[in-house]
């Protein structure tokens, strides 16, 4: 993978390619990529730190990550996760405070770092970038919020919406349905707060009524339609 991405033109060409930067001007774009670094880092790789303190923001152009905090007992909680198009780490240098959560690879992943002052100075000068941070950020909160309401539903309920929940952010559309991500079931019980042994129970159940089919890699929800009935 690192082959891939060896000259200062090719990172400034595949990070334009992100979907934040669609629509600005090209003169804008230009100047904002012009200090970006790619690099390809290996899965379970620590990319940010909580407390530290922001002076990149980071676009995902493979792989995907996740973010993460602890609960006060010292538990691991994954808030989020991130793939190929999303970006990361863009509140602190906004807010001018240290990093709120950590981000680690979940697989062999490339990321472009573009220093924080150029992302600011895009923000700041190119109204369409702000509107861009806003959907982001809005999408994010009807997530959260949508999984807070189903935190008392039972555990298939839950399930289906973390499901669901990656396949609105990562999830790619095939002739056999929408695949996202077969991620690790302690990924997946740690996003919907159930043990790791009730989401394999219920994965189980929902391969079984043929709602979602998996392998190795990727996991398949042949109708979003038929699963999101799963909430009722």
């Amino acid at each position: 993978m690192r082959d891939r991405f060896r000259s200062r033109d090719l990172d400034n060409s595949i990070i334009r390619q992100a979907p934040f930067f669609q629509g600005l001007p090209e003169e804008s774009v230009d100047q904002a990529t012009s200090q970006v670094v790619v690099r390809a880092h290996p899965a379970g790789q620590v990319i940010l730190l909580e407390n530290d303190w922001g002076s990149s923001v980071y676009f995902i152009l493979d792989g995907w990550v996740k973010i993460r905090t602890y609960n006060l007992d010292g538990r691991e909680i994954t808030l989020n996760i991130l793939g190929k198009g999303e970006l990361f780490g863009e509140m602190a240098p906004l807010d001018e405070v240290p990093r709120s959560t950590d981000v680690l690879t979940l697989a062999e992943t490339v990321i472009g770092n573009m220093p924080a002052q150029d992302f600011v100075k895009l923000i700041s000068s190119e109204p369409q970038a702000g509107i861009h941070l806003a959907k982001l950020m809005a999408r994010r909160l009807r997530q959260v919020n949508r999984r807070l309401r189903l935190r008392e539903a039972d555990s298939v309920a839950r399930v289906a919406d973390i499901l669901l929940f990656l396949a609105d952010g990562q999830g790619t559309v095939s002739e056999q349905g929408t695949e996202i991500p077969n991620l690790p079931h302690r990924e997946l019980s740690s996003l919907s707060g159930l043990a790791r042994e009730t989401v394999t129970r219920v994965l189980n159940k929902l391969e079984r009524k043929e709602l979602i089919k998996r392998d190795r890699d990727v996991l398949c929800i042949p109708d979003i339609d038929a699963l999101d009935r799963m909430l009722v």
